[in-house]
């Protein structure tokens, strides 16, 4: 078994290795709990989720950290701005998130640190870093000092001549140089603040996750990751910091998801695109929003658009309609001797587990994966239709139950198909007809007249029933399982 994933650091696919033979490490920055979460935040953690399932699935033992970040000037301002206390904020939005990734289905973490919970390991990894020469106190502040590790550029590939033209030195700043970051920053009138040998204060951003994973996974552990944008500067401040105190390598390898766009551009507030999780799920369900994100490959860049979770559901509907038509077929289906499907059908059906297992051991590649469930799902329709028309054997029937198994439990890798089929497929049907003024039977009755105009090949009246329907909001696919209907999409 050998699990490919590329490494932002050596900028390649590497082998995953483990530290612990069977057990994986990994440590994900969190949150900084201020507002909504965003679907930006929906990418992150359910690239992750679908990380620790599959790995678990694999066989490996995961111990799976990701931190809040609960105090920090967006949070001081954001609480000010609201007239509450910053903890109070930080708490409420904390509980939000939680209640965003149970509607996403998202696996808890199993161990959760906030940064406030966490001062007195950010002191202590400061302090070390100030003995070595790595960072100074100045004017209450504590800062790293860039040029001082050897290495700083590794992560993201930035020289120091490209960071020192694009830095700046505010006013009040005591740094020694331009590109220093802050470790500790000095107590200002009404911010919360603790007690440290530099004065009263509270940590900067970085610190917290070079303390919190050193404490929870040890000073080197296997996996590191987050979103594209905490590329430079967040990680490569938190190598800096890292390596430089403990003196021996931080992450083996980084593993960053790419931006969700919206039509292209990338989410912000100020452009109008900003979409919250609970936004997108009022419209569509968690299953759908899943299959869309996982659609794309994680380091890939993702549009955001109605068409493409159009079709996510649709994509999401086939597969639960063939696990109700395996679900429905009786004994009697396996009731002769003669076998229906081939030698080779039945291989196909077999093998399901080990091409998925191929795409996902390619760095997560679960677009590909994808392709390999609905690979499946096409060949067990059609070995469904054939023993609905003609019975097959007792192995046919095992193999179409088996395959549907299968579809199962590798679905669940992505946080799919947990729901029993045909419930599924009613809610779907129920929905559907509250969008429109016809009952079921009404739309069954226009398609059975439409399509005896077609035997007839009176295309006339055929039209004529589609136009009708149509009036209705309703569209009718034909394929080789009959005429099926959907809303149209205005």
């Amino acid at each position: 078994m050998n699990i490919k994933i590329y490494n932002t650091l050596s900028k390649k696919k590497e082998i995953l290795k483990p530290l612990e033979e069977g057990h994986v490490r990994l440590y994900v920055c969190g949150i900084t709990s201020y507002d909504w979460c965003h679907i930006g935040h929906a990418r992150s953690a359910l690239v992750f989720d679908m990380a620790v399932r599959y790995l678990r699935w694999r066989g490996f033992q995961v111990t799976f950290v990701r931190n809040f970040t609960d105090i920090d000037d967006k949070i001081i301002n954001r609480a000010n701005e609201q007239g509450v206390d910053s903890k109070e904020l930080a708490e409420r939005f904390i509980a939000e998130f939680y209640t965003d990734m149970d509607a996403l289905g998202a696996l808890r973490a199993d161990i959760e640190p906030k940064a406030t919970e966490h001062i007195p390991e950010m002191i202590a990894l400061i302090g070390q870093l100030i003995e070595r020469g790595l960072a100074y106190p100045a004017g209450g502040d504590v800062y790293y000092r860039v040029r001082s590790f050897a290495d700083y550029g590794c992560l993201s590939g930035r020289k120091f001549e490209e960071m020192q033209a694009g830095a700046r030195v505010d006013v009040n700043e005591q740094k020694e140089d331009p590109m220093d970051f802050v470790l500790w920053k000095g107590a200002k009138p009404g911010e919360p603040k603790w007690s440290s040998p530099w004065g009263e204060g509270r940590p900067g951003w970085h610190i917290e996750c070079s303390a919190m994973s050193r404490k929870y996974l040890g000073a080197t552990f296997d996996i590191h990751g987050g979103g594209m944008d905490l590329i430079f500067p967040h990680h490569e401040n938190e190598i800096a910091q890292s390596v430089g105190a403990n003196c021996q390598p931080f992450a083996r390898l980084w593993m960053h998801h790419g931006f969700v766009t919206v039509k292209e551009e990338k989410m912000s507030k100020s452009l109008g695109n900003f979409l919250t999780i609970r936004e997108v799920l009022k419209q569509w369900p968690a299953e759908v929003l899943r299959l869309f994100l996982f659609s794309t490959q994680y380091r890939n860049p993702l549009d955001y658009n109605e068409t493409a979770l159009r079709d996510a559901e649709t994509g999401l509907d086939r597969i639960y309609d063939c696990l109700a038509k395996i679900a429905a077929l009786d004994e009697k289906a396996g009731g002769v001797e003669q076998p229906r499907l081939s030698g080779k059908e039945r291989e196909k059906i077999a093998g399901l587990r080990e091409q998925f297992a191929a795409a996902m051991d390619n760095d997560f590649n679960t677009a590909q994966a994808l392709g390999q469930l609905f690979d499946a799902v096409k060949l067990l329709n059609k070995a469904a239709r054939l023993l609905l028309d003609q019975p097959g054997n007792a192995e046919d029937l095992a193999a179409l139950r088996q395959g549907a198994a299968d579809l199962r439990e590798l679905g669940a890798i992505l946080g799919l198909l947990g729901q029993n089929p045909a419930d599924y497929l009613r809610r779907k049907k129920e929905k559907l007809l509250a969008a429109v003024s016809l009952t079921e039977a009404q739309i069954n009755e226009l398609i059975a007249r439409r399509n005896a105009a077609r035997e007839r090949k009176d295309w006339v009246a055929s039209d004529a029933v589609r136009d009708e329907l149509l009036t209705h909001k309703i569209e009718m696919q034909d394929g080789p399982e009959g005429t099926t209907w959907s809303v149209k999409v205005l």
